[in-house]
């Protein structure tokens, strides 16, 4: 079992799911490599996931253990979304939470694309 910041994979996570046609997504994109869907509770007017196709908890475990055919093929992905989303010209932004004290909270890697306004500061300047 993959066990990445101390977080095991779990294969029942609702991604792992999405990615086997258990449960609906609105997909926006999938290749051998990547599958990207819109957000069902979106913090942008754009809001998109995109998973790799593989059991991986973080970019940690990622890129750690993941073939280097899939993670160039999951980041390319990365970039044809956002190019099919039209946000190059605005800008957007690329997020990927891992382990607790980012509250990452489902343990299958995933970057989150926003875009569609101004986002503001990266993090709040309370610490």
């Amino acid at each position: 079992m993959t066990v990445a910041n101390g977080i095991p994979y779990d294969p029942n996570n609702i991604f792992a799911r999405i990615l086997r046609g258990e449960i609906p997504s609105k997909k926006l994109f999938e290749n051998e490599h990547a599958f990207a869907f819109h957000d069902i509770n979106p913090q942008a007017p754009v809001h998109v996931l995109v998973i790799p196709k593989g059991p991986y908890v973080s970019l940690a475990d990622f890129s750690a253990n993941a073939p280097a055919e899939l993670q160039a093929g999951f980041w390319r992905a990365v970039g044809d979304v956002a190019r099919q989303l039209g946000l190059e010209p605005d800008g957007y932004r690329i997020l990927s939470n891992a382990g607790t004290n980012s509250h990452q909270e489902v343990p299958h890697l995933h970057v989150h694309i926003f875009g569609g306004k101004p986002l503001g500061p990266m993090l709040s300047r309370a610490m």
